[in-house]
């Protein structure tokens, strides 16, 4: 699935590329579903990672699962037939839209046998951004209480659980269908934005987990309302705030943007909270591949509950 030029999701055409060409310490995969994330419709409408594409038609797609068809080397432990999962570095390389993608052997590991391809395609990507905005940045741990926003979506219904888990006093908020959902996952409030204001029903917070912006009804603004002096917001989606630095530094709070990373490493320790059934992931809606330009119309839509997948191939 590619696209030539910028604009809406009918841009995307099902066309055929060249086999990628795997080099030195690189995998071939064979993709067997991939993860539809924002990111995608953002770079696809000429935003997002859009500037970075350096020739045309391009392939976008970040995270996938598949089977390995060719190792970097005879003993390698990913040898071919492997069942992996894991996020590559597009628009740098061709992505996951496609029936193969080549990924460094430092970006995938084996995917969990509890999950599908299906299942398994909707985690990399989500679940490293929540582990860096939640884990490595705001630092969740017993005592701290964290407020999270746009909990229902992909990284969202990740970052709850993570927050719950490192024992976080975990506030979530979404739509009125989400809320007992949402306390399922292991939030401990819930507001429901379409009813209530937040920052008329939530306490002082340590941290926020920001993944709406201020393209919402000012969210990240209204967030400085609620969080404590010297605490930290994260935002998360891109060009969502751009006055951050300078509104947090008046509210006297500390304020960051996030960029997620293919990370193995962390990967690995996300997929053991997969097997322990510590962590879940939910998969809202699935597409075939030729419907990709269904699949971020919904995306732009939003009210995602949990992700997006495009089947590649049966497998």
């Amino acid at each position: 699935m590619t696209f030539a030029t910028a604009g809406d999701p009918d841009v995307l055409r099902l066309e055929k590329v060249p086999m990628p060409v795997r080099t030195n310490a690189e995998l071939l995969i064979k993709v067997v579903a991939a993860g539809v994330n924002p990111i995608d419709a953002k770079t696809r409408a000429g935003r997002g990672a859009f500037g970075a594409i350096s020739s045309f038609p391009a392939v976008l797609g970040n995270d996938f699962s598949g089977i390995v068809v060719e190792a970097p080397y005879e003993a390698h432990a990913l040898q071919p037939g492997t069942e992996v999962y894991g996020m590559g570095m597009v628009p740098r390389l061709s992505g996951a839209y496609a029936d193969y993608l080549t990924v460094t052997e430092l970006s995938v590991v084996r995917k969990p046998p509890t999950l599908s391809h299906v299942e398994a395609a909707a985690v990399p990507l989500a679940a490293l951004t929540s582990w860096g905005m939640v884990v490595d940045t705001a630092r969740a741990h017993e005592g701290q209480r964290m407020l999270i926003h746009g909990a229902a979506g992909g990284v969202g219904h990740l970052a709850v659980q993570l927050a719950s888990y490192f024992g976080a006093h975990v506030i979530a908020t979404g739509s009125t269908r989400n809320l007992r959902w949402l306390s399922d996952l292991g939030a401990d409030e819930v507001v429901d934005h379409s009813t209530e204001r937040f920052e008329d029903v939530v306490g002082e917070v340590d941290a926020v987990i920001d993944l709406v912006g201020n393209v919402h009804d000012d969210t990240a603004t209204r967030s400085l309302q609620v969080l404590r002096p010297g605490g930290i917001i994260v935002n998360g989606p891109t060009g969502s705030w751009p006055t951050m630095r300078a509104e947090a530094q008046a509210a006297g709070v500390r304020a960051t943007g996030y960029r997620v990373a293919p990370d193995g490493a962390t990967l690995a320790i996300v997929s053991r909270l997969i097997e322990s059934r510590d962590l879940k992931v939910f998969v809202d809606a699935v597409y075939d591949l030729p419907d990709a330009a269904e699949a971020h119309r919904a995306i732009e839509r939003g009210h995602t509950r949990g992700k997006l997948v495009l089947r590649v191939c049966d497998g």
